[in-house]
């Protein structure tokens, strides 16, 4: 990572200033991020505007990060965006000092904004990398933001208390624009927020009878927010194509189910947070069930406050790994777990597959519940059909 803007905005001038053709939504936070996106261009989408996303982490292929009308980018337009961002990046390499050059994640999102505006979206829903101040996204002067949630999180880089955290975040607030927050936000986050030059809607925990695809009750928050948000950007809404936009958005790798026999979870949660929000997802769904985790966590989280989340919901835990070399040793995260639940089963399974597997068949026994969860790296290895292809670690 290379903090700053500099190179971005570089980018994007010697690509045209793709960014200013359209309309854009500016989504920021800790948790729920990707799922708000999808469920904004969703409606947006439903309400006659050609919508383009962008979206972080990938979790098989980097095309996912793309979106237009709700369909990823196809292989060859994502390749044709990429060589010419590519090509400016080298341009913009030869005119920086020393070994600065420009990043991945920078030359990805100006792929994003020109594939957009060679689309000729209407309004893109933008997704910020990691806080928001430097982030390479923070290049569009958005007339709406939006910020889910703030929690402890990449503390190194923005901060070591929420309130820090929160100022980072809001940083991509244009002023005068409207800033749409999630339901029970930090009090620190909201004071930080209330500070902002900018109309503050606060959007309502849920979005009652409407029903919605997209599983867990966080997902009825973040489609609340979704809502909130749209409206902001559009005006009243038309209800009935709001409630059509809810039940037909998919979010892959969170709360998805993958499997009927057992019934198979796959959800991203790699944080406190979000930990806290799929437990109580769980509580919702297990209705007495035994319930087997197959988990990894990366090494820079905070493992034992998500177990403390999980574990007390679970009959057994598997540990495994992922793909990501930064992923906990199953050792490890067997010794975590065993300080968080001594009472628990818990074994080791390094091969996400087989402990998948494994879990699978004990549950299946017993009629029990499987999730998979702790780290978005996890699931992208248990999606991944094409066993030769390397897995993601960004």
């Amino acid at each position: 990572m290379r903090f700053g803007l500099d190179r971005m905005r570089r980018l994007l001038v010697a690509l045209g200033e793709p960014q200013q053709k359209f309309g854009t939504l500016h989504v920021v936070g800790t948790n729920g991020k990707s799922s708000t996106v999808r469920m904004i261009a969703a409606i947006l989408q439903r309400h006659g505007l050609r919508t383009g996303t962008y979206l972080s982490p990938h979790l098989v292929t980097f095309a996912e990060r793309v979106r237009v009308d709700e369909q990823d980018l196809t292989p060859d337009a994502f390749g044709e965006a990429v060589r010419r961002a590519a090509h400016a990046a080298a341009k913009v390499d030869r005119t920086l000092e020393g070994d600065d050059r420009v990043t991945q994640f920078e030359a990805l999102t100006a792929a994003a904004y020109l594939a957009m505006a060679d689309a000729h979206v209407d309004a893109g829903v933008i997704e910020a990398g990691l806080g928001g101040r430097w982030d390479a996204t923070n290049v569009i002067d958005s007339r709406v933001a939006v910020l889910t949630n703030v929690g402890l999180e990449h503390t190194r880089w923005l901060g070591p208390t929420v309130r820090d955290i929160a100022r980072e975040k809001l940083a991509v607030v244009q002023p005068g624009s409207t800033l749409v927050v999630g339901a029970d936000l930090h009090p620190d986050a909201m004071d930080e927020a209330r500070k902002v030059d900018a109309t503050l809607i606060e959007a309502p925990a849920d979005a009652p009878g409407i029903e919605i695809l997209a599983r867990g009750s966080f997902q009825r928050r973040n489609f609340a927010l979704a809502r909130a948000a749209a409206e902001a950007y559009l005006g009243e809404l038309d209800p009935v194509k709001t409630a059509a936009a809810a039940a037909a958005t998919r979010v892959p790798g969170r709360f998805e189910q993958i499997s009927d026999d057992p019934p198979t979870f796959l959800d991203g949660a790699h944080n406190p947070g979000g930990m806290d929000a799929l437990a109580e997802a769980l509580r919702g769904e297990l209705e007495g069930r035994p319930l087997t985790l197959v988990l990894s966590i990366l090494d820079d989280k905070d493992a034992g406050e998500m177990l403390r989340s999980v574990a007390p919901l679970a009959t057994r835990i598997i540990a495994t790994s992922n793909a990501n070399p930064r992923a906990l040793s199953p050792a490890t995260l067997e010794s975590l777990a065993r300080q968080v639940d001594a009472t628990v089963d818990i074994r080791t399974i390094g091969d996400p597959r087989r402990a998948l597997a494994s879990a699978q068949v004990l549950a299946g026994d017993e009629g029990g519940l499987v999730l998979a969860t702790g780290s978005i790296y996890l699931i992208a290895d248990l999606l991944r059909t094409d066993r030769t292809q390397p897995g993601s670690t960004l």
